[in-house]
């Protein structure tokens, strides 16, 4: 199945993954983690986070982006996570 019929499709939240992608000492990155775990409870969705100074692809992509949310595996955003958007885009 194409990842757009997937996104189109409603799926159970407790099915979704969150991985929120940042580093240590990164204010922003804390701000995100306290919205990601949050809202993950809620709808319970689970979450990982990634250490981008410990994956050289990861800071490839994303040291100027960080904090960077995905929602399954594609970006859903970066640097200020809203946690309303977050919701609708888990629970569908």
């Amino acid at each position: 199945m194409s990842p757009l019929l997937r996104r189109k499709e409603k799926r159970n939240p407790a099915e979704r993954v969150v991985t929120l992608i940042g580093k240590p000492g990164c204010h922003l990155c804390d701000e995100a983690r306290e919205v990601v775990g949050k809202v993950c409870a809620e709808t319970g969705s689970a979450w990982e986070e990634k250490d981008i100074s410990r994956d050289e692809e990861l800071y490839a992509r994303y040291w100027e982006q960080i904090p960077v949310v995905l929602v399954d595996g594609e970006q859903h955003t970066f640097w200020r996570v809203n946690p309303e958007r977050l919701r609708r885009a888990l629970v569908g």
